[in-house]
């Protein structure tokens, strides 16, 4: 289920230019007296009326305190007092308003979040991370990422691939000194898992598995953790030391950990060069 919510207004025209070139919000859909506007997961309309809406509060919330910063920084916004941590709710924000008085608040939560990225936004948003927050992964995240992670495509359904878990601290260190700086990442996590398929249960078990490597991280990021693919891992020496059999496959053994700090996105090229 999908919601939106809708406001009346005076003057579209102003609160369009507003929420589309002060705010950065871009419009979902033109019904001419009304126009809805999206940022992440929050769809917001407004309608053409003889009165204002103006109840209650419009909140913005994003990743990072830096993005909180970024948005009170903005000259276009009026903002009276800086942005500052609310203990009662254990969040950083700043309020300022619309043209029309409406309560606008930019904030960030400062403890870990259920997910809310949207489809585009996890995809943006992925990152190879190689530092973690020492910080234990509560048994309820792993389970519902692995509720998401095994609906990984496979061929024939085969379902070929599982997930290895490794909390051990002196095996964690072995494998991290397996690549040297390649592998070193594994390390600085409190988990490492190996994602693995069974040659015996699919034709095409490498692509399951491997397949299933990206959807785990995919997964692990809509809760705020932070992965690495760490190639090369494949090998008799590293299944004898986790149990497993010499004929499986090992399509990366990931770090897995909270998110130390988030990176903007390397330069991509132009997505016409990807095309041929």
């Amino acid at each position: 289920m999908s919601g939106i919510v809708f406001k009346q207004t005076k003057d579209l025209e102003t609160i369009t230019e507003f929420y589309q070139n002060k705010i950065g919000m871009k419009l979902w859909q033109d019904q001419t007296k009304c126009k809805i506007f999206e940022k992440g997961n929050l769809q917001l309309g407004f309608c053409e009326g003889d009165t204002i809406d103006n109840d209650g509060i419009i909140t913005f919330y994003f990743d990072t305190k830096k993005e909180v910063d970024e948005f009170y920084k903005n000259k276009e916004l009026k903002v009276t007092e800086e942005p500052q941590e609310n203990k009662d709710f254990n969040i950083y924000q700043f309020f300022t308003e619309d043209p029309e008085g409406r309560t606008l608040e930019f904030q960030t939560f400062l403890h870990n979040t259920k997910p809310y990225l949207t489809g585009k936004e996890l995809l943006l948003k992925r990152r190879s991370h190689r530092e973690y927050l020492d910080k234990e992964i509560p048994e309820e995240v792993i389970n519902e990422i692995i509720d998401i992670s095994r609906y990984a495509p496979t061929s024939m359904n085969s379902q070929s691939y599982y997930f290895k878990f490794i909390r051990d601290e002196e095996l964690i260190c072995d494998l991290a000194s397996i690549r040297k700086t390649a592998s070193e990442p594994i390390k600085k996590a409190p988990v490492a898992v190996a994602i693995c398929s069974d040659n015996e249960q699919s034709n095409r078990y490498k692509q399951d598995a491997d397949i299933a490597a990206y959807h785990f991280m995919l997964a692990a990021r809509l809760y705020n953790l932070g992965t690495c693919w760490i190639a090369d891992m494949d090998r008799e020496s590293i299944k004898r030391k986790l149990d497993i059999p010499i004929d499986h496959y090992i399509a990366t053994i990931t770090p897995l950990g909270y998110i130390k700090e988030d990176k903007e996105a390397p330069e991509r090229k132009d997505p016409a060069k990807f095309i041929r």
